[in-house]
């Protein structure tokens, strides 16, 4: 029997809520992976509804190493000189080839870890992810686009894009279940579609 997948989703201080919602449920109930939280030390969090969210795990690489994937959530607090400093987390998983994804701000955590040098990536926008992460390996690799990029095991997606940021996420963790993908696009394509 396949061993089941674990997938940490990082949050933060002001994470955003409608961000993570398809990815951690779909992970669960279409792919039957373990979802758990992670936060600075392994504290209680609110998110910008003001919802408080308690960490089952802080973010060291020693705590988490059963991780075959890590997301980070999306909070305007990256962007912030006091944003945690995920890189140890980050680079131990891609090390290992977990799949790493960021979607909104939490794109800043992977450029800040080097991990878009040679991949292509997207974020909310070429000149907000300069703006923040000035200098960053691999900015001439950015996709201007509005819709989650995956470039291997690595996944970014603007904070617009929670639906296909879920899709390639999955997609790249679980590529033997490339149909279940499919039908999850078609799922949340529907609601786009013209009346």
């Amino acid at each position: 029997m396949e061993q089941s997948k674990t997938v940490g989703l990082v949050f933060i201080e002001k994470f955003a809520d409608w961000e993570f919602g398809l990815l951690a449920a779909s992970a669960v109930e279409w792919f039957g992976a373990r979802a758990v939280a992670l936060t600075p030390e392994a504290g209680s969090v609110r998110s910008i509804a003001g919802f408080q969210l308690a960490g089952e795990r802080g973010l060291t690489p020693q705590e988490n190493e059963d991780l075959d994937a890590v997301a980070l959530i999306g909070s305007d607090n990256w962007a912030s000189p006091d944003a945690p400093d995920v890189t140890p987390l980050l680079k131990a998983v891609a090390e290992r080839g977990g799949v790493v994804g960021g979607i909104c701000a939490g794109t800043l955590g992977l450029a800040r870890a080097g991990l878009f040098e040679g991949r292509g990536h997207t974020s909310n926008g070429r000149e907000w992810i300069n703006k923040h992460a000035p200098g960053y390996a691999g900015a001439e690799a950015y996709q201007d686009v509005p819709h989650a990029v995956s470039d291997g095991s690595i996944v970014s997606a603007p904070g617009s894009a929670p639906g296909t940021f879920a899709a390639a996420f999955l997609e790249a963790l679980f590529p033997e279940r490339a149909e279940t993908v499919g039908e999850m696009r078609e799922l949340f394509a529907r609601e786009h579609a013209a009346a």
